[in-house]
C-alpha cells in the first residue's frame, strides 16, 4: 500500500526511513493523478519519542493496497520535551486544526504518564473532547496501550489498575474468536509487546455487552477489546514496536537508576548485550491490515462528511 504523503510532510524523517525499507511512499503529485480517494487516517502521537512512533507506526499502515493519507496531531495542552519544536511545527496540526474535518480511521497512541489517574493528566480534558469529537468525526478509532485504557475508562467506564511492577517484554497471547475480522489470518497463539505500569481487568470489560475481548495472555492479561460495532478498538499492548524499543527503554531505566526488571522473553539467554530476536512483527502488520480494510475502508462511507455516530 502506498503512504501519501501530504506537501507539507515531503520532509518528514520518516520517510526516508521507510523507502530504505523499500516501502512505497507516494507523492502529493502522484497520489491526485489516481482515481481513488485516499483513507483519511488521524494520528494522535501522545508518546514522548514522537518521531520513533510516527515511522512505526506508518510502517504498519503500508501492508495494503489502500492509499492512506495520515494527518499528525499533538495536544496543545502538553508542551513536548522530546521533540523539537520545529519538527512539531512543520509536521503536526492540533485539534483545533482538524476538528472540523471528518476521518475515516484514528490512532491514538500510548503515552508515559500510566501511573496518573486520568484526570491528574494535563491533556485530559482536551484528551476528552478528542475522544467526544471521534464518535461523530471518525468512523472507526484504534486505541494503544495507554491510549486502550484512556479509551476504555471515557466510553465505558472501565478502570486501570497499578501494577506492583512494570509489566515489559513479549508475551504469549491466545485468540478467543477466530471468526472476528480484526484477527483473521491469526495463528491460535502469537506474541505481542506490553511495556506498562497498570492493566485492565476482564471482569469489568464482560460487564459490557458493547465490548469483546478478542485476545488475551495468562501473563499480560486482556489484549485486543473491540466494539461490537467495531467503531473503537482497544489493543494494551506495544505491536508497532520494533526489535529494540524495549531495548532502548530498558537501558534508559537502567542509566536512571530505576532498577528495572529484565523485558520477559526478549534478550536471548538475558542478555542485554545480544540482540533481541524480532518474532511478533508478522501479527502486527496483520493486525493493522486487517483494522484497515474490515473497519475503516470496508465500511467508511465514501463521501467522507456522511460519517456520523
Amino acid at each position: 500500500m502506498p503512504i501519501k504523503i501530504q506537501e507539507i510532510q515531503e520532509n518528514l524523517p520518516a520517510i526516508e526511513v521507510l523507502e530504505s525499507e523499500n516501502i512505497f511512499v507516494m507523492t502529493h503529485q502522484r497520489a491526485i493523478r489516481q482515481d481513488i480517494r485516499p483513507l483519511k487516517i488521524i494520528l494522535l502521537n501522545l508518546m514522548p519519542t514522537k518521531i520513533e512512533t510516527e515511522t512505526q507506526l506508518l510502517r504498519l499502515l503500508s501492508n495494503t493496497p489502500l492509499q492512506v493519507e495520515v494527518d499528525l496531531m499533538q495536544t496543545a495542552t502538553h508542551n513536548a520535551k522530546n521533540t523539537s519544536a520545529s519538527h512539531l511545527n512543520t509536521f503536526y496540526k492540533t485539534f483545533d486544526d482538524l476538528k472540523s474535518k471528518k476521518f475515516d480511521g484514528m490512532i491514538i497512541t500510548g503515552a508515559p504518564v500510566e501511573k496518573l489517574p486520568f484526570e491528574e493528566v494535563d491533556y485530559w480534558d482536551e484528551l476528552c473532547g478528542i475522544m467526544a469529537w471521534s464518535r461523530t468525526n471518525v468512523y472507526s478509532t484504534l486505541h494503544i496501550c495507554w491510549g486502550a485504557q484512556a479509551g476504555l475508562y471515557y466510553h465505558f467506564g472501565v478502570p486501570k489498575y497499578s501494577l506492583e511492577q512494570k509489566l515489559s517484554g513479549i508475551f504469549r497471547h491466545r485468540v478467543l474468536d477466530a471468526r472476528h475480522p480484526l484477527v483473521r489470518g491469526f495463528d491460535d497463539n502469537f506474541w505481542a509487546p506490553h511495556s506498562r505500569y497498570t492493566e485492565v481487568r476482564r471482569e469489568d470489560i464482560v460487564q459490557h455487552p458493547d465490548l469483546e475481548i478478542l485476545t488475551e495472555s495468562n501473563a499480560a492479561g486482556v489484549h485486543i477489546v473491540a466494539a461490537q460495532n467495531g467503531r473503537q478498538i482497544f489493543v494494551t499492548g506495544h505491536e508497532e514496536y520494533d526489535r529494540n524499543t524495549l531495548k532502548k527503554e530498558y537501558l534508559r531505566d537502567v542509566q536512571k537508576g530505576l532498577r528495572p526488571l529484565m523485558p520477559q522473553n526478549y534478550f536471548p539467554n538475558d542478555d542485554p548485550a545480544q540482540e533481541p530476536p524480532f518474532f511478533w512483527r508478522s501479527h502486527a502488520f496483520l493486525m493493522f491490515s486487517n483494522w484497515l480494510n474490515y473497519f475503516v475502508y470496508q465500511n467508511t462511507p465514501y463521501e467522507i462528511g456522511n460519517i456520523t455516530e
